[in-house]
């Protein structure tokens, strides 16, 4: 005897809609210097600073050796701080139920806010002569500054982005 048929029944997904990105950015810090120039500038600063305190040497002046050797490495270790700092990151998410702001900070540690984008408000703080300064996104009184490594010029840009992607959130999902 045959199985009776299942009548095939379409469900419609309302939570692709629903989760769809508007917006998914990751903002970190600009680093123009890589790790292999760090390296040269560092050769380069330590063959310099070792061959202009020869002549202290060889005068018995030996202890500018010692604080030319000093310069090196406060470069070095300001230069290592510089880089770890670099590790640190903003990840914004815009769908159009939710706008999400993840901040992680050097050390790994991981903050996040949750935003409805119909409520939320990007306050852009703006000098004639500068550009904009700071960019901060604020909902019910709390105020989360976003993207303050980036330049100004970079800011504007994505002050720019983000209104645009939190005026279509606020238009609300597209059910077809």
């Amino acid at each position: 005897m045959p199985e009776p048929a299942i009548p095939s029944v379409e469900i419609a997904d309302f939570d692709d809609e629903a989760d769809r990105r508007i917006l998914s950015v990751r903002l970190s810090p600009h680093r123009s210097l890589t790790r292999r120039n760090f390296y040269l500038l560092m050769m380069i600063f330590s063959g310099a600073s070792f061959v202009s305190s020869l002549p202290f040497l060889i005068l018995g002046a030996w202890p500018v050796l010692g604080f030319m050797g000093l310069d090196v490495a406060l470069l070095y270790f300001a230069f290592r701080a510089n880089f770890r700092d670099a590790c640190a990151y903003e990840d914004v998410r815009v769908t159009p139920l939710e706008l999400l702001l993840a901040k992680v900070s050097p050390q790994g540690r991981r903050a996040e806010w949750h935003f409805n984008p119909s409520w939320v408000r990007l306050q852009k703080d703006a000098h004639e002569e500068f550009g904009v300064q700071r960019l901060a996104l604020i909902s019910r009184g709390e105020s989360v500054e976003i993207g303050h490594f980036l330049g100004p010029d970079e800011k504007a840009r994505f002050a720019e982005g983000l209104s645009q992607a939190l005026a279509e959130a606020r238009r609300g999902p597209r059910f077809s």
